[in-house]
């Protein structure tokens, strides 16, 4: 029973530091963001930071984990809504680069991200988009609709050609011009795959 109750208050503990990274990354920044402020905003120590998540790194990434997870439920929920398996694929990808233009997304996921976490195509969150689009690509192949490429490679691709798109709407100077550009540019490289 002390176990579980040290687990549950351990897991609002981390919910609560996750929850005020977040707003601190997206108002500010993650480099101008302050530790000290962002745990004091929840009642909490650096101390609680650093045991949670070894340091300022450690809640980024948890951060964009998160917000990772929503993009491809997000992507995913709008794939589903398509006609069919291959629209579906097409609508995740385009959906995953219009998150682009979402502030938090921008500023989090796509700017800060990769600037202070390294590849984004290494983090463990795209690494399970990755296999969920191999999936996809496997059953398209299967049904016929996809020429019979390797799936692992198509979907590196595809999932590589979603996430630069959006990178690139990211830190553009006129993100709705060149979102319009993007997605008519992976819809015709992601049109390739089709079987004639």
């Amino acid at each position: 029973m002390v176990g579980k109750r040290r687990a549950e208050m351990m897991e609002e503990t981390r919910a609560k530091l996750v929850r005020a990274a977040r707003k601190a990354f997206a108002e500010q920044g993650y480099a101008a963001a302050s530790m000290d402020e962002l745990t004091a905003t929840v009642g909490l120590t650096r101390g609680a930071l650093y045991h949670n998540f070894g340091d300022k790194r450690g809640l980024l990434l948890a951060v964009v984990n998160q917000i990772d997870g929503e993009m491809a439920a997000q992507a995913r929920a709008v794939g589903a809504r398509a006609g069919n398996a291959w629209e579906g694929l097409l609508a995740e990808g385009i959906a995953y680069i219009e998150m682009a233009l979402e502030p938090e997304v921008q500023r989090i996921v796509l700017l800060d991200g990769p600037a202070f976490l390294g590849d984004p195509s290494l983090w463990p969150s795209q690494n399970n988009c990755l296999q969920e689009t191999r999936r996809t690509v496997e059953r398209l192949v299967a049904q016929g609709i996809v020429k019979p490429v390797d799936p692992e490679a198509a979907a590196r691709l595809l999932n590589g050609a979603a996430l630069n798109a959006a990178l690139w709407v990211a830190a553009s100077p006129n993100p709705q011009e060149v979102l319009a550009k993007a997605v008519e540019a992976f819809r015709c490289l992601a049109g390739g795959l089709l079987k004639p």
